[in-house]
C-alpha cells in the first residue's frame, strides 16, 4: 500500500463514520498532513454539538467503531474536551476529539506505508468547502445535536 492508497482508506473510514451518525452531522475537510511514510486526514464537524449531547455522539461513534472491528484504545472523559481513540485491524488510528468552542475533529492517521504523492480528498463536504485555515467554529444548528437538554431514558 502506498500513501495515496492509505489516504483513500482513511477517507473511506471517515466517510463511513460520519454516515453512521444519525441525525446527520455537517462537516468540512480540514488539513491533510503527509509525513515520510504516513498520512493524516481530518474533518471538522460543523454541526453545533451541545455539551449535553457530546457524550451521545461519542457513544454512537464508539459503538460504530467497535461494531466495525476497531479496538478502542482510549476514552478521554473531559467535560469540555472529551474524546475517543481507536485503531483498526490494519493499523489505522482514528479519533473523535472535541476542542475549542466544542469543535469536533474526526481524524485518521495511517500506518507507515510506501512513499507516494497524496491528492486532496475526493468526497465533497456536505456544507461549504472552506479554505484551509478559515474553517469557523461550529455554525450549523441541529434540533437533536445542538439541544441543550440531556437525553432522557423512557
Amino acid at each position: 500500500m502506498n500513501m495515496q492508497e492509505a489516504a483513500d482508506r482513511a477517507d473511506d473510514m471517515l466517510d463511513a463514520t460520519i454516515a453512521a451518525v444519525v441525525p446527520e452531522l455537517h462537516w468540512a475537510h480540514h488539513n491533510t498532513t503527509a509525513g515520510s511514510c504516513d498520512v493524516s486526514r481530518r474533518r471538522k464537524i460543523m454541526t453545533v454539538v451541545s455539551a449535553e449531547r457530546r457524550g451521545n455522539l461519542l457513544g454512537v461513534v464508539e459503538r460504530y467503531w467497535t461494531k466495525s472491528g476497531f479496538a478502542i484504545t482510549a476514552v478521554r472523559k473531559s467535560k469540555d474536551r472529551p474524546a475517543v481513540f481507536a485503531v483498526s485491524r490494519d493499523g489505522f488510528g482514528i479519533s473523535l476529539i472535541f476542542g475549542y468552542a466544542g469543535q469536533a475533529t474526526l481524524e485518521v492517521a495511517t500506518p507507515c506505508v510506501q512513499k507516494s504523492t497524496v491528492a486532496p480528498p475526493k468526497s465533497p463536504p456536505n456544507g461549504p468547502a472552506y479554505p484551509l485555515g478559515q474553517i469557523p467554529t461550529p455554525n450549523v444548528r441541529s434540533a437533536f445535536w445542538s439541544a441543550e437538554a440531556p437525553l432522557t431514558r423512557p
